[in-house]
């Protein structure tokens, strides 16, 4: 398995991208639940707010339209409404320019705002709840941690024909945790996570080593996955909330050989798409 682009070669005239959190992994939930929104309680003292403000937190990174954001944009926009409804949050603006203008939005990138910007409360307050988001999410029990099912028997389908590439915005220390532990890795290619960029970039890159977008299908389960696939040309197959296993089974029943055969684009894929964004309640 390649490390990095760099080294990454095509081997098949097929390729499959496959998220991790909430496609392949079903560690979307318990990572807002017990990670994400209670640490940022915690960081910035919420606590008298904390059953409304984590209840809209699972609101904006689950169970809307905006499932799947990038960790530091859903944050800001938590804090920003925040801010407005239950108390003054210091110094937001600079988080919210940050959020809105950084072509990257990782601990990485925070870092380097924070050295050019270093009395910003809000970008340190920010990279301070990034870490510690990593670190509960490493204390995670491995039994919380799980492949949804049929996700290892589509994979292993799958990669019969095609590569694989895992495109996920997630840390990329926990992806390569969670998908080594349940012999996920041996049917994937290439791992690109948060380090990488985003996921429209890392598809553009991919695509850039000899693929047809015809012959390319994104699986995801959030609208950031769609909008990745369709800026790229790429064809999107959608694992849908709380049907998970019915979604990876019609991957294999008809979505991936559909691929193959040519006959992905059109009245099919229209069809997924519609019943994705019904599924949001778009």
């Amino acid at each position: 398995m390649a490390k990095d682009l760099t080294r990454y070669v095509k081997r098949h005239e097929h390729l499959i991208c496959v998220d991790s959190d909430g496609c392949a992994m079903d560690t979307m939930d318990v990572k807002h639940f017990r990670c994400f929104g209670p640490c940022m309680v915690e960081e910035w003292g919420l606590q008298q707010w904390r059953d409304p403000i984590l209840k809209r937190w699972n609101d904006i990174n689950l169970y809307t339209m905006t499932r799947g954001i990038n960790r530091f944009k859903g944050l800001a926009m938590a804090l920003e409404e925040i801010n407005r409804q239950y108390t003054a949050i210091e110094d937001i603006g600079a988080l919210l320019r940050w959020a809105e203008e950084s072509p990257e939005l990782s601990n990485d990138a925070l870092s380097r705002a924070i050295g050019a910007a270093p009395r910003s409360v809000s970008l340190r307050k920010a990279l301070s709840w990034s870490k510690a988001v990593n670190a509960a999410i490493t204390d995670l029990p491995d039994d919380v941690k799980l492949p949804f099912p049929l996700v290892k028997e589509a994979l292993a389908y799958a990669h019969e024909r095609a590569d694989v590439a895992i495109v996920s915005s997630a840390n990329l220390g926990a992806v390569l945790e969670e998908w080594e532990m349940y012999g996920l890795l041996p049917h994937t290619d290439i791992v690109l996570a948060q380090d990488a960029g985003s996921k429209a970039h890392c598809i553009s890159e991919l695509l850039k080593k000899g693929y047809d977008p015809a012959k390319v299908l994104m699986c995801g389960d959030a609208p950031g996955d769609l909008a990745a696939a369709e800026k790229n040309g790429v064809g999107y197959y959608p694992i849908l909330v709380r049907r998970e296993k019915e979604s990876w089974q019609e991957f294999m029943d008809e979505g991936f050989p559909r691929l193959l055969e040519g006959s992905y684009a059109g009245a099919y894929q229209e069809k997924k798409k519609a019943g994705f964004l019904a599924n949001l309640g778009a």
